[in-house]
């Protein structure tokens, strides 16, 4: 697989397709008996897909997660159990998952947009990846692996964990390619240093990171760590899975939508569609999917979309995501997202790539509670934080308090995703020397 000319037809050819999936789906949903996208469209006037337009989106019902999950396990199928072929899922409330299956040509599909993804990164058949997302429910692992087969490069299935043998394998088989969370990258970049090793003496070239929020400023941490080029990539198992959209080397930090197979749209709270440039809430139609096609799943990401030209691919970009509608924290009546804490903590030269942001909620008046690291033990922790208040201040429009450990004293983690936000109620300080 080369560049895949789908990603740079004409804005005309693509809604034309489009439009054409569109009504497809709508007919597929319409035909599951009993189903609740069905009852949904046809509460709404909607008895058939013949003449839809793009237009016509914004007055077509939506699904959001709980709708999932109250179809737990798999509700809403739109073909029977024994056509699929594999069942993933990502994690729900009370331990209970979202899950979802897939055909063999919703894995093909998977397969082929993670490829694109791939080859914007600057694989091609052969590219050694060195895949460190979790294999199992979990769709990272297996995404990327399908992605690297249909694109005919070599993956080195490492999975999360043991990163002792995760950096001899990086030093022995000299891939080109890591594929991890951000925060992972982190962890690995910081074991690395810890054992003395140069990262200009790796041969990784790029990393391609996901699966959690993370900001340009901790994107540059990953570079310094590991000394390679950092891009996003963005899924979510509703959807398919890694490579719904990925940022290329040629995107400056946008992410293009593979939009001919996922029509996306970003809403405001009360649901109708934002300019473009304006931060909404990722919303998603899977036009060719199959075993769990779905009509304008609201995500609860939010991002920015940019239509304009951006070198060879015409399709539509989303910035990084902010956070999401349901992470918000409210501080003293004020509405802040993590993501903006992490700009101004990590973007001080003196600060670690960790951090924690701890709510201390047990009085009636909640504080917010930066707990961050120094670059160094040399570092003056002090005016570390006099600084940082400042500046979170300026930024937040709230003041919130720093607390700086000595380097490695914050929690890590190798497997899963990190845990930013604590909320503290009760109980020993989730971090030392808290009060």
């Amino acid at each position: 697989m080369v560049f895949d000319r789908a990603e740079s037809i004409s804005v005309d050819e693509r809604a034309a397709r489009q439009t054409q999936r569109l009504r497809s789906l709508v007919d597929r949903l319409l035909d599951v008996d009993g189903g609740l996208q069905a009852e949904r469209l046809r509460a709404a006037g909607v008895t058939s897909g013949t003449g839809l337009t793009l237009d016509d989106l914004r007055r077509l019902p939506m699904v959001v997660k709980a709708d999932l999950w109250d179809s737990y396990p798999l509700g809403m199928l739109a073909v029977p159990i024994e056509e699929c072929v594999v069942v993933h899922g990502s994690s729900g409330t009370s331990g209970r998952p979202t899950l979802v299956a897939y055909t063999s040509n919703d894995v093909d599909l998977w397969a082929h947009v993670v490829a694109r993804g791939l080859v914007g990164a600057g694989a091609h058949p052969g590219t050694m990846i060195h895949n460190a997302y979790g294999y199992g429910l979990f769709t990272g692992g297996l995404g990327i692996h399908h992605g690297a087969r249909a694109l005919g490069a070599t993956v080195v299935p490492m999975s999360g964990g043991q990163t002792a043998r995760q950096l001899r394998l990086i030093q022995d088989l000299n891939p080109q390619i890591l594929t991890c969370t951000p925060s992972y990258a982190i962890y690995l970049g910081e074991a690395a240093r810890a054992d003395g090793i140069d990262p200009s003496t790796l041969s990784l070239q790029v990393g391609i990171h996901g699966a959690e929020p993370w900001t340009d400023s901790m994107r540059e941490q990953v570079e310094a760590l590991l000394g390679i080029r950092a891009l996003d990539i963005y899924g979510l198992s509703e959807v398919i899975g890694p490579g719904v959209a990925c940022e290329t080397l040629d995107s400056d930090g946008w992410l293009h939508v593979q939009e001919d197979h996922f029509l996306v749209e970003a809403l405001d709270p009360e649901g109708n569609q934002v300019p473009d440039g304006e931060l909404g809430e990722l919303t998603f139609t899977t036009l060719t999917k199959e075993a769990l096609p779905l009509l304008r799943y609201r995500t609860g990401d939010l991002a920015r979309l940019d239509r304009r030209p951006s070198g060879e691919r015409t399709t539509v970009r989303m910035s990084k995501i902010v956070g999401r509608a349901d992470d918000m924290l409210i501080i003293r009546g004020v509405n802040i997202y993590p993501s903006e804490v992490e700009t101004v903590v990590l973007g001080d030269d003196e600060v670690g790539p960790q951090y924690v942001l701890v709510i201390d909620a047990r009085a009636a008046m909640s504080r917010l509670v930066v707990c961050c690291e120094p670059r160094s033990s040399t570092v003056d922790s002090a005016g570390l934080a006099h600084r940082l208040v400042g500046a979170l201040a300026k930024r937040l429009s709230v003041s919130c308090e720093v607390h700086v450990v000595a380097p490695g004293a914050l929690p890590r983690t190798e497997v899963g995703k990190a845990q930013r936000v604590i909320r503290w109620t009760g109980g020993p300080a989730p971090v030392t020397g808290l009060e």
